[in-house]
Order: C-alpha cells, then structure tokens, then sequence
C-alpha cells in the first residue's frame, strides 16, 4: 500500500486544536531582543524546545501577524528568559498588547543587546542561527552562545489556560 503524499484535512475545529495543545503543560518563557535603533522588545512565548545539545540549538516560534517579527527577523542576537514561578505577573504583561512591557523591569543587557530579566530561572543567550517559515508562525532556531540558571528556582508552568508551578510527585 503506498502512503499518501499529503496530510488529510483536519477533522476538528481550530478551537477544539487550540484547546489539546493547551493540555501540554510548558515552561513559560519571555523572548527578547534589541532593534536596530536601540529599541527594546519582548514577548511572552510559550513555544521553546531543545533541538541540539552539540552544537547547542533551541527553537521558538512567532506568529507570521506578530508585530515583533521584523526586529526578530533581521536581528542577529535575542534572548530566550525561562520564567520562575514568581513571574506570573510578567508572563501577562508581556502577552498583552499596548501595555508599557518594560515600566519598572530589570534587565541587564546580554549578546546583541537582548535584555536578560533580573530573577529568571535560565536565560539562554542566542545567536539568529535559522527560521522556518510554517503555517501561520515562523521557527526560530537559536545557537546558545551563553546560558545561565537560578539554582533552585521553581518554574512557571502552563496548561490548559492557567498558570501553575511545580508539585513533586
């Protein structure tokens, strides 16, 4: 029997996607970068993977609509900030739109610029390696040039619409 050359169509509604993909719990992470003019940028992601330990490669994805994707896409450095459990309130800030992203955040300023938030769990400082242009968002493949960890913090979880932290089991 040959395979088929191409998928079939969905048989379910983008709500009903949208609401399996939420029953994957993911860390929760804040992408950043540093345009061209000196403009910081940043976004809350939840779309971060390993791909490589050697050499050292993460993704991430943006929507294709995302008003970031410009700086995003002809930069050469950003940042990947996996959030702690005590950064719930910057998550949000972040994911929302018109509201002033920056007012009262500390950063220090990391390869290409690229802020790195004061109190994260890791941060993964990464060279623009690659992008993927699929569906509705592009993939970004970053080469870690540096990263860093916050020895025993609890990380910021997301499933199924809500934010959470860890409970061993």
């Amino acid at each position: 029997m040959t395979p088929p050359r191409q998928a079939q169509p969905p048989s379910f509604s983008a709500q009903e996607f949208r609401a399996a993909l939420g029953m994957f719990a993911t860390g929760v992470t804040i992408v950043t970068a540093r345009a061209s003019d000196g403009k910081i940028i940043g976004l809350t992601a939840n779309s971060f993977n390993s791909v490589s330990l050697e050499p050292p490669l993460v993704l991430w994805s943006l929507s294709r609509a995302a008003a970031s994707m410009a700086v995003f896409s002809a930069g050469s450095h950003y940042a990947i900030n996996v959030l702690a459990a005590d950064q719930k309130e910057l998550a949000e800030r972040f994911a929302r739109r018109g509201a002033d992203r920056w007012a009262g955040v500390t950063f220090e300023a990391g390869a290409g610029g690229a802020p790195l938030l004061h109190g994260a769990a890791a941060t993964f400082e990464c060279f623009n390696r690659s992008r993927y242009e699929e569906g509705d968002h592009v993939i970004f493949v970053g080469e870690v040039e540096r990263c860093t960890q916050r020895e025993g913090a609890s990380p910021l979880l997301f499933h199924g619409g809500r934010y959470y932290t860890e409970h061993a089991l």
